[in-house]
């Protein structure tokens, strides 16, 4: 019987609603075999996972998601899966991002703020904001709490009225210092929803293999915002380059119409390439066994 995982899924260490334990749960619920902890250039959630992960039998891959800059596209997603999520070095670096990442969070408010004075209306605590991420500050935070107030009618409204017009730059990873990290850290390294960079598919086509070039392992060919012949042309791609493919929901709990496991409704991403990752991690260790909730004793499942 086929066995279904999902590789990108998101706690409330990031911009997710769930603790890592509430995850793991609803992955047992779903009936997966594995799942992929990977917050936004976070690793607070993983060990926790990873317990709970044993505790159910859920196999958990210690994971994260890291904003790239590259070129001149911004916010580009890279998923390192199978890390060292306790290497020290990295936790420090992301510390430095998280930090920033709060003082970006400070700018924004303080232009809502500005915004809602004008109109009179009573402004937002950036103190309730921080009470409702209990992880690394996120727009998300910020617009929920927006919605909980009544100035938005859903998350997508308070991005459009709001986030939108008073962002603030957000800092980004260089891209070939996150891929040599990754490889550091003896992990996978995965670009996320490909579409969300460019749906211009010769651009897209370009880019990759320029990041395979660099040490790009593999594609998440399966994802949310792929329609069948994305996901069609990305399995090409990934076959032409020698790419491993992945695939998850992205799931952050907010969603109404994204589950963890199915997505929006009928994402299924087979356990078999979760092995690609693992032997690539294992060579990566000279053969050792990565991380993981469960080690399986043949990796060829």
């Amino acid at each position: 019987m086929e066995r279904y995982v999902d590789l990108h899924v998101h706690t409330y260490h990031s911009d997710g609603v769930h603790s890592p334990t509430e995850v793991v749960v609803m992955a047992a619920a779903k009936g997966l075999k594995a799942i992929a902890v990977a917050d936004h250039d976070s690793v607070s959630g993983v060990d926790e996972a990873l317990e709970a992960g044993r505790r159910l039998g859920i196999e958990v891959v210690p994971a994260v998601e890291l904003s790239i800059g590259f070129r001149d596209f911004h916010d580009v997603h890279l998923l390192g899966y199978f890390i060292d999520h306790r290497d020290e070095d990295f936790k420090a670096r992301l510390e430095e991002f998280r930090s920033a990442r709060a003082l970006r969070a400070r700018a924004i408010v303080d232009r809502i703020n500005e915004r809602l004075k004008a109109a009179r209306k009573e402004t937002l605590s950036y103190y309730e904001i921080c009470d409702g991420a209990k992880g690394a500050v996120s727009r998300l935070h910020i617009a929920r709490v927006l919605v909980h107030r009544g100035l938005a009618k859903h998350v997508q409204d308070a991005f459009v009225r709001y986030l939108h017009p008073c962002d603030v730059p957000k800092r980004y990873f260089p891209m070939g210092e996150a891929l040599a990290e990754i490889a550091r850290l003896k992990g996978v390294s995965v670009l996320a929803h490909p579409q969300s960079i460019t749906e211009e598919r010769r651009i897209l086509a370009a880019l990759v293999r320029e990041l395979r070039e660099m040490g790009l392992d593999g594609v998440e060919v399966f994802n949310n915002l792929c329609f069948k012949d994305d996901m069609i042309f990305l399995e090409c791609l990934c076959g032409e380059l020698g790419l491993a493919m992945t695939g998850g929901s992205d799931f952050h709990g907010n969603e109404e119409d994204v589950e963890i496991g199915t997505g929006r409704g009928g994402l299924a991403v087979a356990y078999r390439l979760l092995d690609r990752l693992r032997e690539l991690a294992s060579e990566r260790r000279g053969g050792g066994v990565p991380p993981c909730s469960r080690e399986p004793t043949d990796i060829r499942g």
